[in-house]
């Protein structure tokens, strides 16, 4: 059993070199713990006292088991542990040894326990001496059995608000668990206060149920008069036992507080690793003085709330340092877009170190056109945002560079594979024309986007896809499908990450179903849906980040859509080249080209031959008609070389040679665009206008 009546014990620091001669005079044996090699040193009265000869004993506690019987050895390391655990400088037990005649004898052993400057525990010096005739067999049994429903009644106390406390996540959460009226029933308080150390000030951060406050102690140097200010100066708790003794300690602070009725209080430091985090003190109308035993257990609990409150702090911290790292990486500002209107949101998840590697980006491209990202790195720390800021860089610099929608993807899965890194990330990029509302899609392992019609009903693109990037680096997969469709004026394209529809225990497609419902009820505008969107993420909750891309296409003003066609030739291809010379001439006529016509036919099918030819690769034709103050039919040719076409003089006999002499003769406009690795030879001719 525990020593109720356990005081501070004082033994030499040079002990047992120079023993102290009070000790042998009240027949006291002592003993010297070094925790570090393990050795447990007694002196004679202590062999005699464990009935142990010199030679029967070789300096490890473990070897004492012949004369302490196993239950009892149990009960005394729980002690022991205890003691140690809690930061405790002394403790205190009876226990039993076994004789050897086998006789049982009370034994009541008190001990020291020294600390090195981390707070560890070094060595335990401590006394031991006979108690049996100061504990009768069934006075023993019966203090035995009332210390055991005491500490089983303590250990609930502990556990309860250990418990309450586990889930605690930031400060004010520890401080919700102690304010609630069940956490201070469970503490024996009537009401609490409470400070946290900052700059080497005091801050209240706590004090109920009931408004405890006293003017002028919101914030108090370490220096001043107060019991939390001692108890942090001191690192010691401090136990007042009556009101008189209050008033007495703390004159300046009692007046302030006579109307809460306190009969006692008790002020705890609040320690972690050695150093003062801050104290709590704990109030009560209805009881005078504290036990040996309720001390420990107050102590026990200073130390499992500087536990918790130490978490949560260093949780805020972690949060917001995570938090301001992916904010420093995503876009500052969105730039304006002719033609469109855009809103990005995005939502940290609520987990405090982690941080995600979720993206957005908005890229302007010439021609009125306008690249769209939204990616996700696999994991959630540190590192997964740097490779999502590097990636980021790099998917804009291939899509500023002009590169088509599928080689900015495989460009930017190959930097991926070779950076050094393990992880992939989805990524979903859509390059739109805002003159004629094509949109091109190309995905890598990322959700599918949708589209919000103009009439509120919401549909999910199903864009093919390819590997995630990295990963089709690393299987030599680079080849990524290209999906388009057709943004009509109003209508909104939605890129999102996995954290808006993904919730555990919910299956994606039912997510997904939700996601459309909330966006068909929700307002016209992207800013008031995307927020709105933002809201219920924050709402739900969860441990994944959520970034949101929405773009809506505007009616143009100066320029509307004509409509576009597109069309890829191979090398060696024929067929392809002679679909490519009907859609040609199709698509003039529907379109109302007029006498223009064969002109447009005949530059087209220069611009393609030229391609086919000297590069030695495919050629994708694309025709458009910008309706703008002039009507205007726009031809494009891509290729993957990046040599400039140049002029050649033919000569009179020449077969070759006439070509772009015929583009610069026959276009109203003309000119090369650099495509990344590739090119792009363009042109344009006045139309009539059909009205």
């Amino acid at each position: 059993m525990v020593d109720r009546g356990a005081s501070a014990l004082s033994l030499p620091d040079d002990w047992p070199a120079h023993p102290d001669p009070i000790l042998a005079l009240n027949r006291m044996g002592s003993f010297d713990w070094d925790l570090d090699t393990g050795l447990f040193h007694m002196d004679a009265l202590a062999h005699e006292i464990f009935d142990l000869r010199r030679d029967e004993y070789d300096g490890h506690p473990e070897s004492l088991a012949v004369r302490v019987p196993r239950p009892e050895g149990y009960r005394l390391d729980a002690v022991v542990s205890q003691a140690m655990k809690d930061g405790s400088e002394n403790y205190g037990a009876y226990f039993r040894i076994r004789r050897r005649d086998g006789s049982l004898r009370w034994t009541h052993t008190q001990g020291c326990i020294r600390r090195d400057e981390t707070g560890r525990p070094r060595r335990i010096i401590g006394i031991v001496r006979d108690a049996t005739d100061e504990l009768s067999e069934s006075a023993a049994r019966r203090e035995q059995t009332a210390q055991a429903e005491a500490r089983r009644q303590q250990t609930n106390v502990v556990q309860i608000t250990t418990a309450a406390l586990a889930h605690a996540r930031t400060v004010q959460d520890v401080i919700d668990v102690l304010e609630d009226t069940h956490g201070l029933t469970h503490l024996g308080a009537t009401s609490l206060v409470m400070g946290l150390v900052e700059a080497g000030r005091i801050r209240m951060v706590a004090a109920g149920p009931e408004d405890s406050y006293v003017p002028g102690t919101r914030v108090t140097r370490l220096d001043a008069q107060y019991p939390m200010n001692e108890v942090v100066r001191t690192l010691a708790p401090h136990f007042i036992e009556s009101p008189e003794e209050f008033a007495a300690s703390y004159p300046l602070l009692w007046p302030n507080i006579t109307d809460l009725h306190i009969t006692s209080a008790a002020y705890l430091p609040l320690i972690v690793q050695a150093r003062p985090i801050g104290a709590i003190g704990l109030l009560y109308n209805d009881r005078y003085g504290f036990s040996a035993e309720e001390r420990n257990v107050l102590v026990a609990l200073g130390s499992s709330i500087a536990q918790s409150l130490q978490r949560a702090m260093f949780y805020e911290q972690e949060k917001d340092l995570a938090q301001g790292l992916q904010q420093a990486m995503l876009p500052r500002s969105i730039p304006g877009v002719p033609g469109a209107d855009i809103a990005v949101r995005y939502r940290s998840a609520s987990l405090g170190r982690d941080i995600g590697g979720d993206w957005y980006d908005v890229i302007p491209l010439p021609g009125g056109r306008v690249g769209a990202v939204i990616g996700d790195v696999q994991g959630h720390d540190t590192h997964a945002a740097a490779v999502m800021g590097q990636l980021r860089i790099v998917l804009r610099a291939y899509a500023a560079e002009g590169h088509t929608p599928a080689t900015v993807m495989a460009r930017a899965s190959v930097f991926l594979d070779e950076l050094d890194t393990d992880r992939f990330a989805t990524c979903l990029y859509a390059e739109a024309d805002m003159s004629t509302g094509v949109v091109q899609l190309v995905r890598a392992g990322h959700i599918d986007p949708l589209i919000r019609q103009t009439d509120g009903s919401c549909r999910r693109l199903a864009v093919e896809g390819g590997l995630p990037l990295g990963l089709s680096a690393e299987f030599d997969r680079l080849e990524y499908p290209v999906d388009t469709v057709e943004l009509d004026p109003d209508q909104i394209l939605l890129l999102f990450t996995d954290g808006l529809v993904e919730q555990p225990g919910i299956d994606l497609d039912d997510g997904m179903h939700t996601l459309k419902q909330l966006i068909r009820s929700g307002p016209d505008d992207v800013r008031d849906l995307a927020d709105r969107l933002i809201d219920v993420a924050e709402e739900r909750g969860g441990d994944d980040d959520v970034a949101l891309l929405l773009l809506r296409r505007c009616g143009l003003t100066d320029q509307r859509s004509g409509g576009r066609l597109q069309q890829h030739v191979g090398p060696g291809d024929p067929e392809a080249l002679i679909e490519a010379r009907h859609m040609i001439r199709a698509a003039v006529r529907a379109w109302g080209a007029g006498e223009r016509a064969d002109e447009i036919e005949l530059v087209a099918d220069e611009l393609i031959t030229n391609a086919l030819m000297h590069t030695e690769g495919s050629a994708i034709v694309t025709l458009r008609v910008l309706a703008g103050p002039d009507r205007r039919l726009r031809t494009e040719v891509e290729d993957s070389s990046s040599a400039l076409p140049r002029r050649r003089e033919a000569g009179e006999s020449g077969v070759s040679g006439r070509g772009l002499l015929l583009v610069d003769r026959l276009t109203d406009v003309w000119g090369v665009e650099a495509r990344g690795g590739g090119k792009c030879v363009w042109c344009e001719f006045i139309v009539p206008d059909r009205g």
